[in-house]
This record gives structure tokens, sequence and C-alpha cells, in this order.
């Protein structure tokens, strides 16, 4: 278990240092703010113990790029000015406790035990996000590792993401893991399918509405924006979003607040927004249908997702994702290289969903094992 002691008392950082080295922590120390965010940029820590008082940059500010950097240390604040405000907004700023000085050995034992004990779930929890909601995004070619490579560095980020790509090719997947990754990964994800809701109805979805609003308004609803408060929310074929919804939806990037259908009372929501679209939505502005400014806004990140032709290296280990999700074990199913070379060289125009498909109905019409001549009968090759 790495610690950082941050304190510009020397005798402090002295003393706090051989107490945890002698417990078994690996300990290192800095004098300042600016010196320990240098060492948290090139080393990992697990806990970091920092004083707020300190010349310079002090130790709520120390917090607050810790956080936006998005350091998952478990972060112990240190004072001997201490005071209820001061404690509470370093909670609130994500600080895991908050320690008087001086320092007493027993509450200082106390506290790096239950924030050693906080990072290990942690990490048991990371490991177990990952194990359930990353083992979907199956397939080793070099677009799956750009992706999980891009999804790595933007997740831990509040950065607003556009994922583009061809239908059935898992753009959802993508905003899942982004979710999941990040730091909201508590909170709600929330998804829209813009396509789906009639375009009358896709602000009250969105923004919710009051009671009498409109006609069918028998009761107050919270729009999905107020849903995913704290979290995310996926806005799935956002191309096909009416000019009317859309110039709403960039009003609440903008402002951070929004207001029902039948309501002027501000509403101000905390939600990153995670969009999807299978559409060129450059053609799309030079036609008039979507906003360019929306766009921008949209898209300070953009992930392509690559169509299952583009990664066709990825379809014998998609394949086998697909029999172990169709066979419970009890009658092992398999195909044959034939088979699964043929499969390689169809056009797949529908993408993952038509893989999954055609896996299935060869699953139930073909031999054991699956064969050359199977695919050649029931698909379209």
């Amino acid at each position: 278990m790495k610690v950082l002691i941050i304190d510009d008392e020397r005798a402090i950082r002295n003393s706090l240092g051989e107490i945890l080295g002698d417990e078994g922590y690996e300990v290192e120390t800095a004098e300042d703010g600016v010196t320990a965010l240098e060492k948290v940029e090139k080393e990992k820590y697990d806990v970091i113990f920092c004083d707020i008082k300190m010349p310079g940059m002090d130790g709520i500010e120390v917090l607050g790029r810790l956080t936006e950097m998005g350091v998952d240390a478990a972060v112990v604040m240190i004072s001997g000015h201490a005071d209820i405000e001061t404690a509470v907004e370093c909670i609130k700023k994500g600080a895991f406790d908050f320690v008087q000085k001086p320092l007493d050995l027993n509450r200082i034992l106390i506290t790096i035990k239950n924030a050693s004990e906080r990072v290990v779930l942690a990490t048991q929890n990371k490991a177990l996000k990952k194990k359930v909601y990353g083992a979907d995004m199956i397939g080793d070619s070099a677009p799956m590792q750009h992706i999980r490579e891009m999804i790595a560095k933007v997740a831990p980020t509040d950065a607003r993401v556009l994922i583009t790509g061809p239908n059935g090719s898992g753009k959802e997947l993508v905003a899942r893991n982004l979710h999941q990754q990040s730091n909201r990964s508590a909170m709600p994800f929330v998804e829209v399918n813009c396509a789906a809701i009639p375009g009358e109805l896709i602000e009250s979805e969105l923004f919710g509405h009051e009671k009498g609003s409109f006609t069918s308004a028998i009761k107050q609803h919270k729009g999905k924006f107020e849903q995913a408060d704290g979290g995310t929310l996926f806005l799935d074929e956002i191309g096909d979003m009416s000019l009317a919804a859309q110039a709403k939806v960039l009003r609440v990037l903008q402002e951070k607040k929004l207001s029902r259908v039948g309501s002027d009372k501000d509403i101000v929501v905390d939600v990153r927004v995670i969009a999807a679209t299978n559409k060129d939505l450059s053609a799309e502005i030079r036609e008039g249908r979507f906003r360019e400014d929306l766009f921008h806004r949209l898209s300070v990140i953009e992930i392509k997702v690559p169509s299952l032709n583009e990664r066709r290296d990825d379809i014998p280990v998609l394949i086998d994702y697909f029999l172990t999700k169709y066979t419970d074990g009890s009658k092992p199913r398999s195909f044959s290289p034939e088979a699964v070379g043929l499969l390689k060289q169809k056009d797949w125009r529908g993408n993952i969903r038509e893989l999954d498909n055609v896996v299935d109905r060869l699953l139930i019409l073909g031999d054991e094992p699956v064969n050359a001549d199977n695919v050649r009968e029931f698909v379209n090759i």
C-alpha cells in the first residue's frame, strides 16, 4: 500500500512518515501542493494525507486538482485549524476523511486502516465492473483495442462523447462501458432512443412536464435529464431529434439547467451526456436538419465504432461468445473451421446484430458441428 504525505512542516512529514513506515506502508512525502501533483502524475498512490494550510497552493485546491485528474486514492485532509465548515467542504469535494492536528497515533492508524479497506473494495469493484460490463466488448482486433484505449482515457473525465458507427455495431455497449468506468458509475445510466419517440413527445420525455401542461399530462413527470442527475444520459440516434428539441438540449448543455414543459421554473442538473448516431451529422448540418452548435457541444470526443466488415478478425471469437450465449453447456456445440472461414468472408451489412442472429439460426438448423454446407444452405453468403 503506497502513501503520499503532503505537508509544508518537515516535522509532520517525518513523524507521520515514520509511523506509517513502521506499520509496513510504503511512504513518500511532498513539501507543497505543486510537488505533490507532479508526483501523482508519475506514481499511483493508494492513500494521500494532505495538509490544508500550506503556502501557495492550499490543501483544498490540491484536493480539487486531484479530483479533476481522476485520482482514485483515498485522500485524508489534516489541519490544525479545524472547523465543521472546512471538514464538510473537504468531504463534499471528495475527501475520504478529515483529521485534526496534533495528530493522534490511534486516530491515524484507524483512519489509514479504513482508507486501505476502501481502496481494496474500490479495486475489487472496478475489477467486477470490468468483468461484468467489459466482457461484452468482444474482440482483440486493432480497432477494438483502439476503442478500449479511448474508453480508458475518456471515461474518468466528464467530457461529452459522440459515438458514431453503423446500426448493430455496438454503440450502446461503448456508452455503457464509458459510464461504468467513470466516476459516475454508482449513479444512473439513462438511455433515450431519440428515433423511437414521436416528435411531439420528445421534449416531455427529455425535460419532463407539469401536471395539466397538456391533455394527457395527468400528473407531474420527471424527464430523462432529471432521472440521470449525477449520472450519464445516453442520447441514442441523436441525428433523428427534432430541431426544436435540439435547441432545448443545447440550452441544458450550456446552462446545466432545464425547465419542464408547462413550467418556467429552472431545475439544475448535473449530467454527463453521451450521444450516438449512425448518420453523417456534417451532412445533416449542411441540409439544415442538425444544429452545428449542438454538434460541437456533443463531439468534444468522438469515438467511431467500426463495422463488422472492418474487424473480421474478431468473427471467430464473436462466434464463440454467441455459442456460449445460446447453449447451456449440457449439449456442447461448435463450428467447423470451414464454416467459420465462410462466415469471415460474408458481407455483414447488419454487423454484430446480424452475426448474433445467424449463429442462433445455424445452431437451430445446422449439424454438430455446424459445417460449411450448413452455412451455404441457411446463410446468404
